[in-house]
């Protein structure tokens, strides 16, 4: 048996000259989870909310990424996450 990982991002639409971007809510990716749940059946180890900085950037690995940067005078945009710790 390993303990395996699942993270529920939410999703960044990119904006345009005449439109702000957007990025999905967490009662959104809360209820991908539990859809997940539902299909899935995993044995559960725990489940926990993590924020971090520019996972959407280019530059970037996503929520798995072991470097994630923040600028010291350039903005940054935190996104709140749902991660799922599981028996496999």
């Amino acid at each position: 048996m390993s303990i395996s990982v699942k993270d529920f991002v939410p999703a960044k639409k990119k904006g345009s000259m005449f439109k702000a971007g957007a990025v999905q809510s967490f009662t959104e990716i809360h209820q991908e989870m539990n859809d997940w749940i539902a299909e899935a059946n995993p044995a559960i180890v725990t489940i926990e909310t993590v924020v971090l900085p520019n996972i959407h950037d280019s530059d970037e690995e996503g929520s798995m990424d072991t470097e994630l940067w923040t600028g010291g005078e350039s903005s940054s945009q935190w996104y709140q996450l749902i991660r799922v710790w599981y028996n496999s």
